[in-house]
């Protein structure tokens, strides 16, 4: 396919402390080129729920000015969106069918079919389902088959993971999202897209839980095994470290923040004693001085609850350290923190590592967009052509060539891989190996999964 043939796809990660919206497109390596770039500052959504719409519609409307900004000959109709939250909940399921045509070989339309029949599982009133997703497929007596196409048999069944949320907040969010003058083309759970965005074969294979950091929630997805065996909202992220510091040592919000970016440590013990931080008094009154010990002490204490609900999650799954080779990834905002490599170590008894959304990403672009704080954005992008590569959308047929601009762009390209300077020292970065689609390998490679609204609708 050439080059200019492919769609732009835009991820719009509707956050708590940040909207963001990217533009991506694949090269003919099949890999990610940004094309378009730009974030606000959140004010309407608090722990991953839009609460006030147009506070939101306002931060909607200045990312995707900062987007064309960075590119002016963009066009943005349609968008991918994440959803997270308190609301979001998940639970296992079981279908079967018995098959007509016993002679011939089990069909595509039958697992359509199969998964079809689990939109109308029974969940609580005021929730609906935002996917379901296949984890093992059985025919008659043989278990735990991948793909169950060109099999025969009498019965095909399935275990499924169905994620749910709430009606208000799905509907608050494609309220903001259309009276910011676009389209939501699906909205997909975001430590799914995060993972997207980080994990490597290896990772997938080896059984990996992805610990997605946010503003205001803590997002999981554990696999094993090639499959997706839990996800998990914890309502705990970077605001409530910034709210326990503000309150702990008595200073202004803004003022918190920036201690904890510049100054803060997951690892009281590391934190040196003998250091503190000079904060400018207000309207007259004295300087206050900041222990950086004690600020490591409140960001600690925060950092271990959420790494001990992680720990709670996969005892309920029952994948503890013998089981997930591949450890923890860490990414989203949250996980720059100094030293939260060695606390997740030590709170969980699992290797840790950051996953940086450099394994689809094109070589050269600027180190911004590598950061873990865009692994959400990166990941509905390889949704997107997931959708695309597998004819689950419908997409223009003609698509315009429009070139990265240079202010998206490296100036000097030194390496393919971004790597963080502290990550490098840590010795936990290395070259991986990608996924050439992650959505297909886990997920829908086998069977069409998102189909569109109407067909399951029934």
């Amino acid at each position: 396919m050439q080059h200019e043939q492919q769609p732009i796809i835009v991820g719009l990660d509707i956050g708590t402390t940040k909207i963001a919206a990217i533009a991506g497109r694949k090269n003919e390596f099949g890999k990610l080129e940004i094309i378009g770039f730009g974030r606000a500052n959140s004010n309407g959504v608090k722990h991953g729920q839009v609460l006030n719409i147009d506070e939101t519609i306002k931060a909607i409307s200045m990312a995707l000015e900062n987007c064309y900004a960075s590119n002016p000959g963009l066009e943005i109709n349609e968008v991918y969106v994440g959803i997270a939250g308190h609301h979001i909940k998940s639970l296992q399921t079981r279908g079967d069918i018995v098959r007509q045509q016993t002679d011939d070989e089990i069909s595509q339309r039958e697992i359509d079919q199969l998964i079809s029949d689990q939109y109308k599982t029974y969940i609580p009133a005021g929730d609906q389902i935002i996917d379901v997703i296949p984890q093992e497929f059985t025919v008659d007596n043989f278990q735990n088959i991948p793909n169950p196409i060109g099999y025969g048999g009498v019965k095909i069944g399935a275990n499924f993971h169905i994620i749910t949320g709430d009606k208000n907040a799905i509907r608050n969010i494609n309220r903001a999202v259309e009276k910011s003058g676009l389209k939501t083309k699906d909205l997909v759970l975001q430590p799914l897209a995060s993972a997207a965005a980080v994990m490597g074969t290896e990772d997938l294979e080896a059984g990996v839980a992805i610990v997605d950091i946010g503003g205001g929630t803590t997002d999981l997805a554990v696999f094993y095994e090639g499959i997706l065996k839990h996800t998990a909202v914890i309502p705990f992220g970077g605001e409530n470290i910034t709210n326990d510091i503000k309150t702990g040592l008595g200073v202004l919000k803004t003022q918190a923040e920036q201690m904890k970016v510049q100054f803060g440590s997951a690892l009281a013990n590391e934190a040196r004693s003998n250091a503190f931080i000079t904060i400018p008094g207000l309207r007259g009154m004295p300087a206050k001085e900041i222990s950086v010990k004690n600020l490591a002490n409140i960001i600690q204490a925060r950092m271990s609850e959420i790494m001990d609900f992680v720990t709670y999650h996969l005892k309920q799954v029952g994948l503890d350290s013998r089981m997930l080779n591949g450890g923890i990834v860490l990414t989203g905002g949250g996980s720059q923190l100094k030293h939260l490599i060695q606390l997740t170590e030590y709170v969980t008894g699992l290797n840790a590592r950051i996953g940086f959304p450099t394994e689809h990403l094109a070589a050269g672009h600027i180190e911004e967009l590598a950061r873990p704080t865009y692994s959400t954005c990166i990941g509905l992008i390889l949704k997107g052509y997931s959708d695309y590569e597998n004819h689950r959308k419908q997409f223009e047929n003609q698509f315009r060539k429009i070139e990265i601009p240079d202010n998206l762009r490296k100036t000097a390209l030194v390496e393919e891989e971004f790597i963080d300077d502290d990550e490098l020292h840590a010795g936990k970065v290395r070259n991986r190996k990608g996924i050439k689609d992650f959505w297909g390998k886990f997920k829908d490679g086998i069977i069409e999964l998102f189909k569109e609204e109407e067909d399951h609708a029934l």
